[in-house]
């Protein structure tokens, strides 16, 4: 077993260093395509980050026959924003605290708060649609997925078109090409899907690892598919995050969030609606209540000027208060 532990680290640290490629790559994948800086991190890095656990859902949902496989997935569609909503949020808010003596603008939080409210409404509301079909029973019910297609498309399309504030136009040099002001097209892409195929493969081997790790001490695959595997597939985004607002881009690491919050809440949910009934237990039911708290008291604190770095970090309470509730419920068996 000391050989999967040490493989977890070594995933963790691959993906940290894979992460700082893309980030770099990617904010070069902005200008090379004109594509507003906003959208970098709302769309085009949250979807190279969220693709990798969408795909891990349609698969689960589509091409398994067992019942607990499909479980798992409709699993991943409901903790991937659960932890994105409270720990990916905390992160966050503990990083700018960590650097705010590295970071140019401090404690400050330079951000378009009229934009992430509009995002977490889009949120709340699809996602509250999203809870409340795993409640009903009704012959149409698959056909609601290609809603939810639509809805990430009308998303999409929004952020395409939206600005930016000044901040997000710093770029540091491409990893792949560091003596050049300009770097070439190729070496954007090239630097781009090498730091996905990393991030992708060693969250891939870390989730494998996981899932050892918990049937080596008996731990039940409920445990693992709502509280362990979220964080370990989440972590590109979480780890993303640290590395913008390290940079002082808080702007990208919040955008990041939201945006994979928007996938995570729209493409995963499409497959599971349409290849499962889609019908949540008590434990389903929980993750989804907790999220919608979790994300309504975003909103709160940036209706009333709040959103800081320390009601940031608060947000992790709402996923202790969720593995409690988990745990009171589904006592483990080790």
């Amino acid at each position: 077993m000391f050989s999967t532990y040490l493989l977890l680290i070594i995933c963790i640290i691959i993906i940290y260093y894979s992460c700082e490629l893309f980030v770099n790559a990617i904010e070069w994948v902005g200008v090379k395509f004109n594509v507003s800086q906003c959208a970098v991190g709302t769309i085009l890095a949250a979807i190279g980050t969220a693709l990798p656990e969408s795909v891990v859902t349609f698969v689960a949902v589509a091409f398994n026959s067992s019942s607990q496989q499909k479980d798992i997935g409709i699993g991943a569609a409901l903790g991937g924003p659960l932890v994105l909503g409270t720990i990916a949020y905390a992160v966050v808010g503990f990083s700018i605290i960590y650097y705010r003596k590295k970071r140019k603008s401090g404690m400050k939080m330079d951000i378009d708060r009229k934009n992430l409210s509009r995002d977490q409404l889009w949120f709340i509301s699809i996602f509250f649609f999203k809870v409340l079909l795993g409640l009903l029973v009704f012959s149409i019910k698959p056909l609601m997925a290609f809603l939810f297609l639509i809805a990430y498309g009308f998303y999409f399309f929004r952020e395409m078109r939206a600005e930016c504030v000044e901040e997000c136009l710093r770029l540091n040099p491409l990893k792949f090409q560091p003596k050049k002001q300009e770097p070439s097209t190729f070496l954007v892409l090239a630097q781009t899907i090498f730091a996905l195929i990393l991030i992708f493969s060693s969250s891939h081997l870390f989730v494998k690892n996981l899932e050892l790790i918990s049937s080596y001490w008996e731990i039940s695959p409920l445990i693992v598919s709502l509280l362990l595997s979220p964080i370990a597939t989440e972590l590109p985004e979480i780890l993303n995050a640290v590395i913008w607002v390290k940079q002082g881009k808080e702007t990208l690491a919040l955008g990041n969030i939201s945006g994979s919050m928007m996938i995570q809440a729209t493409v995963p949910s499409a497959f599971g609606i349409f290849f499962t009934p889609w019908l949540f237990d008590a434990h389903l039911l929980w993750a989804g209540i907790v999220t919608l708290i979790a994300v309504s008291y975003l909103l709160i604190t940036l209706k009333r000027n709040k959103f800081n770095p320390v009601h940031l970090v608060y947000s992790v309470l709402f996923y202790l208060l969720f593995a409690m509730i988990f745990l009171l419920k589904s006592p483990p068996t080790w």
